[in-house]
């Protein structure tokens, strides 16, 4: 998994998959963008304006859960 935020385009993407091609994209709110594989896997997730949509866009924390 990888997350990235770009400040120039203001986008979080979310790479929930490497390797795997998109072959459907949906945008259920808007500036939401998921990206599906061929058998409708979630590869990725897009968020535009992020800097108005997630708290420290540019701050990005992990954590596992035990």
């Amino acid at each position: 998994m990888k997350a990235s935020y770009d400040p120039h385009t203001d986008t979080l993407t979310v790479v929930l998959k490497t390797g795997t091609t998109v072959a459907e994209s949906d945008e259920p709110r808007p500036g939401i963008i998921l990206d599906f594989d061929t058998v409708w896997d979630l590869v990725s997730i897009e968020v535009l304006d992020a800097s108005r949509r997630v708290t420290e866009a540019d701050r990005i924390e992990f954590q596992t859960v035990e």
